[in-house]
């Protein structure tokens, strides 16, 4: 097995809590001071999760947080000044709203990161469920935000997020690109049967990609530069794959999967299904391979420190943001009433803890819960250490001795 963490950049309180500092600050997302101490941290611990041992360091895209939460605007920006901090790491947005983007502008600027690390990027690819922002950015391709609820919004978010990947794709492995898309009504060159006036002709005729420009002077085709570091381009990664429909195109794609459903039974369920539909595109993969799971690890010396510590904060912090984004369903247990959505009052620790969402405690009660999740995927290949509720909240001492406890006490257990 491999790990990697997930950080949720927020910026930190400074001699009082995280909460206190943003009403003072407000909107404490446009102060200098406090995103310059951000940074701080999270290249603090991105440094210490290198040296430490983990494989990878994961980062989500989000836009407008005025608040200071998830303050990642632009991973592949913030994994650029990272890549150039650590030395064995790989990086990855976890992950690019691909609905948000222009198809080119997104394939240079992932081939300029693999290029600059050398190969140690994974590329996250996200559709994007935060309407303050989703629906701004994406009104380009009529995009709105995903709600995973098939409606003909979602449907639309679906169909984009799949031209972009695709166009990307083009982009990266053929050395011109010639497309026309109905999906987005977007067309490569534009327009689509050719741009006349180009004023360098014999220098691209002569330099340029075979077939970039015609014998009439014609651009019939434009060559997307560079092309990535890795070949044909890094591996795909998905982040909190949830439904099954996202689950089986994952698998259509070849993209990675990170589940974040609860216990280990879901787990199991969903990498089943990811494991059946890769078999029928030909890729034969063992129960867990090619699969990652997140979960929230909060490690002390005893499980009484570790609750202490960790089993305040998070479940708050978790319920008062993600819950009214849905992400409470995660907490669902088999004896709810599943007609009624899952309160902010029931996202506490104890909950937490029953449905294995988190897993708080030494470091044999983090064992136990990993090996829970092996005894039904034998070959489980990633498991993240989702951390919020930690950077930005607790003390950055506290959040990379935690970081150090699992590397120290629980990857030796469990790693390749």
């Amino acid at each position: 097995m491999k790990f990697a963490i997930f950080l949720n950049p927020q910026i930190p309180g400074s001699g009082y809590s995280a909460e206190e500092n943003a009403k003072a600050k407000r909107p404490i997302g446009r102060d200098t001071e406090s995103y310059q101490k951000l940074l701080h941290e999270v290249r603090e611990i991105a440094v210490h999760a290198d040296r430490i041992g983990f494989d990878a360091l994961m980062m989500t895209e989000h836009h407008f947080h005025s608040e200071g939460m998830e303050f990642s605007v632009n991973p592949l920006m913030f994994l650029t000044d990272l890549a150039a901090r650590t030395e064995r790491i790989l990086l990855a947005p976890l992950g690019l709203v691909l609905p948000a983007w222009d198809p080119i502008r997104a394939a240079e600027d992932v081939a300029l990161l693999d290029q600059f690390s050398k190969g140690r990027l994974r590329l996250g690819v996200a559709r994007g469920y935060q309407n303050r922002w989703m629906n701004v950015l994406g009104q380009r391709w009529h995009a709105a935000a995903a709600r995973s609820d098939g409606s003909a919004s979602d449907n639309r978010n679906f169909d984009v997020f799949g031209e972009i990947l695709k166009i990307m794709k083009m982009a990266w492995t053929q050395d011109t690109l010639k497309y026309k898309s109905d999906v987005l009504d977007y067309e490569v060159p534009f327009p689509h049967d050719g741009i006349t006036g180009w004023p360098a002709t014999e220098w691209t005729r002569t330099f340029g990609a075979p077939g970039e420009i015609d014998d009439e002077d014609v651009i019939r085709s434009v060559a997307v530069c560079p092309r990535p570091y890795q070949n044909p381009y890094p591996e795909l990664w998905q982040p909190f794959t949830i439904s099954d429909r996202s689950v089986i195109r994952a698998a259509q794609e070849h993209i990675l999967p990170w589940l974040f459903t609860p216990n280990p039974d879901d787990h199991a369920a969903k990498a089943r299904l990811y494991q059946e539909e890769s078999a029928k595109c030909g890729r034969n993969y063992k129960l867990g391979e090619h699969t990652g799971i997140l979960k929230i690890v909060g490690m002390a010396d005893t499980r009484e420190d570790a609750i202490e510590t960790y089993g305040r904060n998070m479940p708050k912090d978790f319920a008062a943001f993600f819950g009214p984004f849905g992400y409470l369903e995660v907490m669902r247990k088999k004896e709810d009433d599943k007609h009624v959505p899952i309160s902010p009052e029931k996202g506490d620790f104890k909950r937490m803890n029953d449905v294995e969402m988190a897993l708080l405690g030494g470091p044999d009660d983090v064992k136990r819960g990993i090996q829970r999740m092996l005894d039904r995927m034998p070959d489980l290949e990633w498991f993240g250490l989702y951390m919020q509720g930690q950077q930005g909240v607790l003390p950055l001492d506290t959040v990379k001795r935690n970081l150090e406890l699992f590397a120290t006490k629980v990857i030796p257990e469990f790693a390749d």
